[in-house]
């Protein structure tokens, strides 16, 4: 079932791409599998879930131009993954998705190594501790200590950017309010591919709208186990009521076909009447985070889009002593 936009789409320029792309073979056999994977997440036990997904990180192999190394950021576990040639002070910081209650996955190391090596940058993953073994704020808590630890490795906030997908978008933008509140340098910019932006009861509630991927049953899980016993409306934990004042240069990519393209709708409202400089993109046919597939075109455009945008906002300086390699001599 698609999500009515002609309305939308006829008041709200610029934030759907500008074209549609021809349906592949790829999309045809993908979205054949989501009913698949929507039905694991409602029913498949959360720990057999995080037990397999550490075997399958252990087992993923990258290309051999991508450098992969354990890093602890202040005893907060972290992947590095170096380009070959990548520079060494620049940094994308990537929080990963997974519903606040799933580690770091193989398609995210994959889709990561794509993002550094088309930013010619190195990129750290923070493999945050999750739920309901460790509730709010455990992984925002990892996130700011990662960033942090940066710093103090003597790379400057200003060749730093973020980003994160789903829970890690809610993770980047909590991360970017913690960080400004605290009086800590903020980095270049950040981007978020389909954000959870709501964690309160209505956050997920539609009454026309079945997403092809994220059950109500696993959102609801996904909910409860991060919040707790915390209020939702914590602006640490739903930053739709937080202040958006003074937050860097944001980018905004959801998919038509996904529930959370009306938190994604939101925060760019919410950013922009704030004064922030911020774009949304949604993407037709899409769902909740397509870019983990990398043999769809709709995946490589938006990845390739977020690259440029990170890219562009860093400002390498050579001349800058503090400008060192990220955890080396």
């Amino acid at each position: 079932m698609r999500w009515p936009v002609p309305a939308v789409r006829a008041t709200c320029s610029g934030w759907y791409i500008p074209f549609v792309f021809p349906i592949t073979a790829a999309e045809r056999r993908i979205r054949s599998q989501l009913p698949l994977t929507r039905f694991f997440q409602a029913y498949f036990p959360l720990s057999l879930s995080q037990w397999l997904i550490k075997q399958g990180l252990a087992r993923v192999r990258l290309a051999a131009d991508i450098g992969r190394e354990a890093v602890s950021a202040d005893g907060v576990p972290c992947v590095r993954l170096s380009p070959r040639d990548a520079a060494q002070d620049r940094v994308l910081l990537y929080l990963h998705g997974g519903g606040f209650v799933y580690g770091l996955t193989p398609p995210h190391l994959e889709m990561v190594a794509h993002l550094a090596r088309r930013m010619n940058t190195t990129a750290l993953l923070v493999d945050y501790r999750v739920a309901p073994g460790h509730p709010f704020p455990a992984a925002l808590d990892d996130c700011v200590t990662a960033y942090r630890w940066l710093l103090t490795q003597g790379v400057s906030a200003r060749n730093i950017v973020i980003a994160g997908d789903s829970a890690g978008g809610n993770l980047t933008l909590t991360t970017l309010m913690t960080l400004r509140d605290s009086g800590d340098p903020l980095p270049a910019a950040g981007a978020c591919l389909s954000p959870v932006a709501d964690l309160t009861d209505r956050g997920f509630r539609s009454d026309d709208f079945k997403d092809p991927l994220l059950p109500p049953r696993a959102t609801r899980i996904y909910t409860t186990s991060y919040v707790a016993q915390n209020d939702g409306r914590n602006p640490l934990i739903s930053p739709v009521f937080g202040d958006w004042h003074g937050l860097p240069p944001l980018l905004i990519h959801a998919g038509e076909d996904e529930i959370l393209r009306a938190d994604a709708v939101r925060v760019k409202a919410l950013a922009e009447a704030a004064g922030v400089d911020v774009r949304l993109e949604i993407y037709p046919r899409m769902w909740h985070v397509w870019q983990l597939y990398l043999d769809l075109p709709q995946a490589l455009k938006s990845l390739d889009d977020i690259a440029a945008f990170l890219r562009d906002h860093l400002v390498p300086d050579a001349g800058d002593p503090s400008a060192t390699s990220l955890g080396r001599p």
